[in-house]
């Protein structure tokens, strides 16, 4: 494939200036529509929740849209010192007076650019974390928790990520044509293997997990999962109390490892009732095989890039485009990797849309379990305690939401 590198270079700041204009336009309209319905709670909410908490739940969103607007900001600065700027220019020069080995310099200048990237990163996180998670009463974790959790990320991220990256970076050199497709491979290969050994080997590290102590519960859950017919590795409650007030249930794993876990938080605040709703919902997304569905779809997504990456790896001006003179397969691979999110944003409406039929979907099955009137009032509760806002901007949800917006779908489980 053969590209010019005004051409590219045009293409790439257009496209990073626009995105980030799109995006902070987003968040205004957000900020507006959110402060406009600020003073009155919707008429389908006015007997579950009170002003207080609609007010709060509306200047929380607000908070975080306003320091997001702050990191589209800072993003796009340095995504641009890092391909124009030059900067990994300057950490390709320095790889390759560093070592002789090709694979070492490519594995270094990617795990340069990691480095710098997590601790430009690092004093949003801290402001995010102790400050507006904080003033809001969401915030349980400590600085030497936080502290702990970023040593235990990176070496985790070490032991998986630097294996995974040689060999990347050796079938690019070393299989011809079609690389794509032995790395592909790898890649499909490596993310099953997470699926499996998530539950039961990695999330242990940073969180507790105990099976459902109360009996009675445990009996009504059980009898559920049997009229569902699901059979999981167990029932699991997480203490997500230790670091944030917020409640939520997921489910997670694969095959024989699959399970369902539920915050601490969450159990806390709701009944029996509420509590076997949610559980329907999970089991929902079970029943009508979205994870595997969004697992294939995602590793058909990573087919393509790595097709669309293998036309480039060649091409003078892509690299030069960017702000590159030192073509490599690490830097290919670097450059695509961390421009592409500037190209797919625009796109981001269609992934966001196919999640929010998975949860009307799974809703829809909670409806058939389990009594929709538990789940609506579960999912108020959990509206309420999260502080998630009642009145998003319908764009902005169309753009950023995985789950469908509190009225819409409270209307359609009132509806079932």
């Amino acid at each position: 494939m053969t590209l010019l590198t005004n051409d590219v270079a045009a293409f790439f700041v257009s496209a990073l200036i626009s995105n980030a204009l799109i995006k902070l336009w987003l968040a205004i309209r957000q900020l507006n529509h959110v402060e406009e319905h600020r003073e009155q709670v919707p008429a389908e909410f006015r007997e579950k929740i009170d002003l207080a908490s609609h007010q709060k739940a509306a200047d929380y969103t607000c908070a975080k849209v306003n320091f997001s607007m702050l990191t589209i900001i800072f993003d796009s600065i340095v995504l641009f010192a890092l391909t124009r700027g030059g900067v990994i220019q300057h950490l390709c020069d320095w790889s390759a007076q560093t070592f002789t080995n090709p694979l070492l310099q490519g594995v270094s200048l990617i795990v340069a650019v990691l480095v710098i990237s997590s601790l430009l990163e690092i004093p949003f996180n801290l402001y995010n974390t102790f400050v507006i998670e904080a003033r809001f009463g969401f915030n349980k974790t400590t600085w030497g928790l936080y502290l702990a959790d970023t040593v235990k990320g990176v070496l985790l991220g070490t032991a998986l990520g630097l294996p995974l990256l040689f060999g990347v970076l050796w079938l690019m050199s070393a299989m011809g044509d079609y690389w794509w497709l032995y790395v592909w491979l790898v890649w499909v290969t490596f993310n099953l293997a997470l699926l499996f050994i998530y539950p039961t080997f990695i999330a242990p590290i940073f969180n507790k997990f105990k099976p459902i102590q109360d009996d009675a519960l445990k009996t009504r859950i059980e009898s559920l999962l049997q009229k569902c017919g699901f059979a999981s590795s167990g029932l699991f409650v997480m203490d997500g109390s230790k670091r944030s007030a917020h409640g939520n249930a997921y489910f997670t794993g694969f095959g024989k490892t699959k399970r369902i876990v539920f915050f601490d938080t969450l159990l806390e605040r709701l009944t029996g009732n509420e509590i076997e709703a949610v559980l329907a919902h999970e089991l929902g997304h079970f029943k009508h095989h979205h994870v595997i569905k969004r697992i294939v779809y995602t590793f058909i997504i990573s087919l393509g890039f790595l097709w669309l990456l293998a036309q480039l790896v060649n091409s003078t001006g892509f690299y030069n485009g960017l702000g590159v003179t030192s073509q490599s397969t690490a830097s290919a691979l670097l450059l695509f990797f961390i421009a592409l999110p500037t190209f797919t944003f625009l796109f981001q409406p269609l992934s966001a849309a196919y999640s929010r039929k998975h949860e009307f979907e799974a809703d829809r099955y909670a409806a058939q379990q389990t009594d929709a009137r538990d789940l609506v009032t579960a999912l108020v509760k959990l509206y309420q305690d999260n502080a998630k806002t009642l009145t998003p901007d319908p764009l902005y949800a169309n753009f950023y939401e995985s789950h469908p917006p509190a009225l819409e779908r409270i209307t359609q489980l009132q509806k079932l």
